[in-house]
């Protein structure tokens, strides 16, 4: 329980924090986005090859991508993903109705339009472990309504 509220915490600080020193003339918020995002990416390679050590190969992309819905976001957020649909041609979305970075803000929908940047990080964290394990992806999040939120994950053939 501790680790969980240390986890929600640093990641509020380092959201809070970039985009403080954004609008201090330091940077603009897209890049801020960017930089979380690529905090996201190495936190995710890190985390995938310490989890996949002692686990068999995957057979396919699906495969993995359970696995990441189930392993994976349950090792981090410490529940499943609530839904994993696709297209069977490369695009998969992830629903996450009780999304644990955006719990801690308010419902209402005036909050809706600063849920992105608190999902930059996990949007990377998605990539950087789909990425170490030979996938590569582009990974974007969308929220109609708190705290639930959708990761749409499109496969790039190589």
């Amino acid at each position: 329980m501790a680790d969980e509220a240390l986890f929600l915490l640093l990641h509020n600080e380092m959201v809070a924090g970039l985009y403080r020193a954004a609008e201090h003339g330091e940077g603009d918020n897209g890049r801020c986005t960017t930089k979380l995002e690529s905090m996201g990416f190495r936190v995710g390679q890190g985390l995938i090859e310490r989890f996949t050590k002692d686990t068999a190969r995957f057979k396919d992309e699906l495969d993995i991508m359970k696995f990441i819905c189930k392993d994976f976001w349950t090792t981090v957020f410490r529940k499943q993903i609530d839904n994993l649909r696709t297209n069977h041609q490369g695009i998969y979305v992830l629903q996450d109705n009780k999304f644990r970075l955006l719990t801690q803000m308010s419902a209402g929908k005036q909050y809706l339009e600063h849920a992105p940047k608190y999902l930059a990080f996990t949007c990377g964290l998605i990539r950087g472990g789909l990425s170490n394990l030979g996938i590569k992806s582009i990974v974007t999040a969308e929220v109609s309504s708190m705290p639930a939120c959708k990761f749409q994950v499109m496969i790039q053939k190589m």
